[in-house]
């Protein structure tokens, strides 16, 4: 090859390089870079998290419990390739960081890594490592916390960013502890501050009153995600996104709106139209309105388009003829 070719090659490279759309790693990373305040809403399909894209959350959240309930099954039970498969098809059909909850890792610090490289390798941004035992129990929906001893979490969230370092340092690694539920809140921000040494990037924790919350971004090494559990039953406080920036968290997690939404209008629907043998709780023009904007979710007129260039074209005009 002369070295003009090689030249050449070069900077085609460089340009190729320069055009590449930026992962959703550094994408991710540049918001933490930032400081921004990451809205997390999750999301258990591509339908949903189209949607939120469309209303313009800039982060999504694929955690356990949507992914578990949509499933059909409890959370504790879902497999790592489960998870991830979930969490793959989101990544793919969307064009903002997701971030996916990886439960206690699948395992011990070994399977954690494994956990991570695949992850990275089916497009998720980053995840949450919880301090709970693995296999989890289903208890875990009824606030009963198995925290696996200190030096275990340690070890795990350590080798989790190792592995985070090799496959991708944007790649982000939030350490989760389940501790305030059973051991307290102190234990629980000790967790977090000692998974800031090992190299965690954020830090999540349960706080179970307002005055917990309000004193946890003040002690905890590292940046703060709340976890909005609409619908709990153990008396955690609710807040507002703006509410929760103001007090010094870094993003919050809003874990089960959209199950909530779905399982409450999907049987208030469905008993309506066994009962009458038809719906009217939304008109015939909210029906169309929402028919095509699924269709446009899901690209159908980009479709539309490539098979009137192929295996469509020429039928229409034919079919006129042919009324004529």
């Amino acid at each position: 090859m002369g070295k003009n070719s090689e030249t050449r090659g070069r900077q085609s490279e460089r340009m190729k390089k320069a055009t590449a759309p930026l992962r959703q790693t550094a994408r991710l990373r540049a918001m933490l870079d930032k400081r921004e305040f990451l809205e997390l809403p999750a999301v258990y399909d591509p339908l949903t998290a189209r949607i939120a894209e469309e209303a313009g959350f800039r982060t999504l959240y694929n955690g356990g419990f949507v992914t578990g309930s949509f499933s059909g099954i409890s959370e504790p039970l879902l497999t790592m390739t489960e998870q991830i498969g979930a969490a793959a098809n989101i990544a793919a059909q969307v064009k903002v960081p997701l971030i996916m909850d990886a439960g206690a890792g699948w395992g011990e610090p070994l399977h954690t890594m494994r956990t991570v490289r695949e992850c990275i390798r089916n497009g998720v941004a980053g995840v949450h490592i919880e301090d709970q035992l693995f296999p989890k129990r289903a208890h875990y929906h009824n606030y009963v916390a198995h925290n696996i001893p200190r030096r275990e979490y340690r070890d795990k969230i350590k080798l989790a960013c190792q592995q985070r370092d090799r496959s991708d340092p944007d790649f982000v690694i939030i350490a989760r502890s389940d501790a305030c539920r059973e051991q307290g809140f102190r234990e629980a921000v000790a967790r977090v501050n000692l998974a800031a040494e090992v190299g965690a990037d954020m830090g999540l924790i349960f706080p179970r009153t307002a005055q917990e919350t309000i004193r946890a971004p003040k002690l905890c090494k590292l940046p703060l995600v709340y976890v909005q559990s609409r619908g709990n039953r153990d008396g955690r406080p609710l807040y507002s996104f703006k509410q929760l920036e103001d007090m010094g968290y870094a993003g919050c997690i809003d874990a089960i709106l959209a199950v909530c939404v779905h399982y409450h209008y999907v049987t208030q629907a469905m008993r309506e139209l066994k009962t009458s043998g038809d719906y009217r709780g939304m008109s015939e023009a909210q029906c169309v309105a929402a028919r095509q904007g699924t269709e446009d979710l899901i690209g159908l007129e980009e479709y539309y388009a490539i098979e009137r260039a192929t295996v469509e074209h020429g039928k229409r005009a034919k079919t006129a003829r042919k009324k004529a």
